[in-house]
């Protein structure tokens, strides 16, 4: 008497499916990923920047005229972003960060800047 066992798994056919799917889920999921942690850097760069102008309006409401990071005295930290003030005299300036790193890859946006009149450009990349 001869019993016959039935094998229990999967087919090839039935994982390379599994590895297709998986492959075109991540394929959709992985830009989206990508594009939402270049906006939430580039949002913590904007939170810094307005860390730093009201630096400089709460130094000015002490002095004639506005500063240079160094002189305020803010530490600004950022893996992708570099920060610097130029224009700085009695009634201007203008912060900047600037992209470094992957964040370079942030079409656009490579650059935001706000001054003392809080005009911020490009103002797209401020509203998304």
């Amino acid at each position: 008497m001869q019993v016959k066992l039935k094998q229990a798994g999967m087919t090839l056919i039935e994982l390379m499916i599994v590895v297709v799917i998986i492959g075109i889920i991540a394929g959709i999921a992985y830009p989206n990923f990508v594009d939402y942690v270049r906006e939430a850097r580039r949002a913590d760069a904007m939170g810094q920047l307005l860390t730093l102008q009201m630096a400089q309006e709460e130094y000015r409401l002490k002095n004639t005229s506005y500063a240079d990071i160094a002189t305020l005295g803010i530490t600004l930290s950022s893996d992708y972003y570099t920060f610097s003030v130029s224009n700085v005299g009695a009634e201007t300036y203008t912060l900047t960060a600037t992209a470094t790193g992957g964040q370079t890859n942030d079409t656009g946006c490579t650059t935001i800047t706000l001054n003392q009149n809080d005009q911020k450009s490009p103002a797209e990349c401020w509203e998304r």
